[in-house]
């Protein structure tokens, strides 16, 4: 049944006509003549009688002048596609079950997740993170409040009476039991742990910090007059985090490499695998302890090849043949090979790495550092000393001030070259492209420090202010959970692109007196490819609310 115009002379008549067949053949008969259209539309009847008409469809509402109407406009993309991940991943059934006989009065687990979306797609303070949601359209947290979100906040990172697998310089919270949760739910009797990448950094407080966690030390933020903390990440091999490690700012990075190696033992049942740390963590207790009968671990560390005098002397000059290897022997992908070679020198096995791009930057930007200084000294020399880029390279004699040029020679040997030293019985090739891996971690923390923002912390209690952290931790979980689902389905795709795609798809809620409707806008860009990734279908375009 539908509406037609019948135009006779020069009237037109609105009717209502019905399909039907007669044998094999396919009639239409007028229903009824509702009147002249001109007359109709003057008199006001043809919207009475849409109006009247609409009451009685699902799909259907008439918006007139008169009518008083309200309209609410809420994002969705973000909350459909990581709402399931979220439960994928295993991470809401396990809050769920360990909020289970706690009585807190509001819906916790929906204020972890409001938390973890915020720092996914734009960070912040919690007080932010209140504000923004109001915009998006986040299932069961319409009555969570400001004070709300600080206490969940506090639950994550509530002291558990169990310390005993604890490391000395920091203390088990409700987070760890999260970690190592989520940890044996990826794991089956076929999985191991082979390889574990670490690295550490900090971030700074502006106020006191916590009791504890907030303490003076080397800032890798060139902040040393604010108190810090320290943050450890450890991941496997696949790029998947597996945990976060909080202590004080004042612990030094080659004091927790043993540690971190005994609680990964304590906590994941994991014996037998290797760790892959940065240079940072090398010292002589830590390497002699890794090679003892009692460690049973394989390293691969990276080297200070600057500061070691057997590596500086005697690794790198070295007269080995280098060997050029590709990942994968994907020599496409990788357009700038990477040259190893293999030096043993007093029992010690090292994997010398070049490579030649890096290499011609370096030198590229040596070079332009000293015109810079040629420059400048000309104009005088007292704006240099302070600059550390500057400073390595100027000889300081009382007032003279001149470029070391032997100094500029001894760094070209440098150029494109790190150093590892391992006790593994991997090839030279697996030994480079597994410490390349931990550059993975260091992503991370440039995510957590720029993309997710965890810093600057305003937080003033050790429970909130590891809350706080632990929910960028989990937003990495699941950004690393879409990653994995968008490469299963050969999409390579800009995260800052997936973002904007997924902002770009929202609902808009009509209400008019006690009906309401709701209308979804139409994807864009990547935005149908990201929902078919995950496995999440769009809501219908439109819907009675």
């Amino acid at each position: 049944m539908f509406v037609r115009v019948k135009k006779v002379g020069k009237y037109e008549y609105l009717q209502i006509v019905e399909n039907y067949r007669e044998g094999r053949k396919n009639k239409q008969r007028v229903v009824l003549t509702l009147g002249n259209l001109s007359q109709m539309h003057a008199s006001g009847q043809l919207d009475r009688l849409i109006k009247s008409l609409s009451r009685f469809s699902k799909k259907a509402m008439l918006l007139t002048s008169e009518s008083e109407t309200e309209s609410r406009v809420q994002i969705i993309g973000p909350s459909l596609i990581f709402e399931r991940l979220w439960k994928e991943t295993g991470i809401s059934s396990l809050l769920v079950n360990l909020l289970s006989e706690r009585k807190f009065g509001f819906d916790v687990e929906r204020a972890i997740f409001t938390t973890v979306l915020h720092r996914i797609m734009v960070s912040g303070s919690d007080r932010s993170c209140d504000y923004w949601r109001q915009r998006y359209r986040i299932k069961g947290t319409e009555d969570l409040s400001l004070h709300q979100f600080y206490r969940a906040m506090c639950f994550l990172g509530e002291e558990l009476a169990d310390q005993s697998k604890a490391v000395p310089f920091a203390k088990r919270r409700v987070k760890d039991l999260i970690e190592e949760e989520l940890f044996f739910s990826r794991r089956d009797i076929f999985s191991s742990l082979g390889m574990v990448f670490f690295d550490t950094t900090s971030l700074y407080f502006e106020g006191e910090g916590g009791d504890e966690l907030g303490e003076r030390g080397y800032s890798k933020d060139n902040k040393p007059h604010l108190k810090q903390m320290i943050v450890g990440v450890l991941m496997d091999e696949t790029g998947m985090p597996l945990c976060c490690e909080m202590w004080p700012g004042n612990i030094a990075d080659v004091t927790t490499l043993l540690p971190i190696v005994d609680s990964i033992k304590k906590r994941f049942g994991v014996h037998d695998f290797c760790i892959v740390a940065d240079r940072g963590m090398i010292s002589k207790t830590t390497v002699e302890f890794l090679e003892s009968d009692d460690s049973n671990i394989k390293y691969i560390l990276g080297v200070r090849m600057r500061l070691e005098k057997e590596v500086r002397d005697q690794v790198l000059s070295d007269k080995g043949q280098y060997i050029t290897v590709h990942p994968l022997n994907n020599k496409k992908r990788h357009p700038s090979p990477l040259q190893v070679k293999e030096v043993f020198h007093n029992n010690k096995r090292y994997i010398v790495c070049h490579n030649e791009k890096q290499a011609l930057k370096d030198k590229f930007d040596r070079e332009t550092i000293v015109q810079d200084l040629e420059d400048k000294l000309k104009k005088g020399a007292s704006s240099l000393i302070g600059n550390k880029g500057y400073r390595k390279y100027l000889t300081i004699k009382k007032k003279d001030v001149h470029i070391n040029y032997e100094k500029l020679e001894e760094e070209a040997r440098f150029d494109g070259k790190w150093v590892l030293r391992t006790n593994t019985d991997l090839t030279a090739q697996d030994v480079a492209f597994s410490y390349k891996e931990l550059w993975r971690v260091e992503r991370i923390f440039r995510n957590m420090k720029s993309l997710l923002d965890t810093r600057p912390i305003y937080h003033r209690q050790d429970e909130t202010i590891s809350g706080h952290v632990f929910c960028s931790f989990l937003a990495l979980v699941l950004h690393k959970e879409l990653r994995n689902r968008l490469e299963n389905n050969n999409l390579d795709l800009e995260w800052v692109h997936i973002k904007e795609d997924l902002n770009a798809l929202y609902e808009i809620t009509v209400q008019e007196g006690d009906r309401s409707f709701i209308l979804r806008s139409t994807c864009q860009g990547n935005c149908g490819k990201v929902f078919n990734a995950v496995g999440v279908r769009l809501p219908s375009s439109i819907r009675e609310g």
